[in-house]
């Protein structure tokens, strides 16, 4: 099976591609560093030549209202026309817990333009719902920051192992298509505060972290559970504890 994955040469997309490869699997990393890229079409065509799954974890490369918004517009856009020319009978997408519970926030307002444009598009598909994943903290925290002290809301986040992510994409990517969506999530929930502080102490970064009632998760009000998925999401393997001691 040829599975092309848009976004191939990230942090989620070069786990998938080396996974579905390692069990024989034809997976092509497709992203601007390999000639392809959706935002302008480049590349499309060639890439999807003989592909019957197609995996998009790409992203953003600004955060700006209108920036992201443009992004999974266009680019969406764009892959979901040359999956229909080259004849592809599975799109997988991977977004994010909660997202049509973030809609104050302008990324996930993008994010869930781009779920409503695979779900119109005829194109069989699959959507991969993640929550936070462990190499983000610092990203959250960055978000955060007044001065030194990182200011965040006081809700619950059940973080997940990127490698965990990938593992449920790559199963997701040479199963059947759902019609709908698939959670994932780390095995431990954490109140925000707790996870970003730990996942500063990963990286030595000395900012204090306190809960704010006024704090915000990506520019979006949040209710405590939000972020948490449901009861029957998928669990990864991998705790915080064990990873951070890794990275130590």
């Amino acid at each position: 099976m040829k599975v092309v994955v848009i976004g191939g040469t990230g942090l989620i997309g070069s786990q998938v591609v080396a996974r579905l490869n390692e069990h024989d699997h034809e997976a092509v990393a497709a992203s601007p560093n390999t000639g392809v890229n959706t935002l302008t079409g480049e590349g499309l065509a060639a890439v999807l030549q003989g592909a019957s799954v197609v995996v998009d974890v790409s992203n953003s490369p600004s955060f700006d209202d209108n920036a992201v918004m443009e992004f999974f517009r266009a680019s969406t856009t764009n892959l979901l026309k040359a999956e229909a020319d080259a004849g592809v009978t599975h799109h997988v997408a991977l977004s994010v817990v909660g997202t049509d519970r973030l809609q104050e926030s302008g990324y996930f307002r993008a994010k869930q333009a781009q779920e409503d444009m695979i779900k119109g598009s005829g194109i069989p598909y699959s959507i991969v719902h993640a929550t936070q994943f462990f190499e983000f903290a610092k990203s959250l925290a960055d978000s955060a920051t007044e001065g030194d002290t990182v200011h965040v809301a006081p809700i619950k986040i059940q973080p997940i192992f990127s490698g965990d992510v990938a593992a449920a994409v790559g199963r997701t990517a040479v199963g059947a298509p759902v019609g709908g969506t698939v959670e994932v999530a780390g095995p431990d929930t954490f109140q925000l505060e707790e996870f970003i502080r730990k996942g500063l102490a990963v990286k030595n970064d000395p900012r204090k972290v306190v809960t704010d009632p006024d704090g915000q998760y990506w520019g979006a009000t949040l209710q405590e559970s939000d972020l948490l998925p449901g009861s029957d999401a998928q669990i990864g393997d991998t705790h915080f504890a064990d990873w951070s001691a890794q990275q130590r």
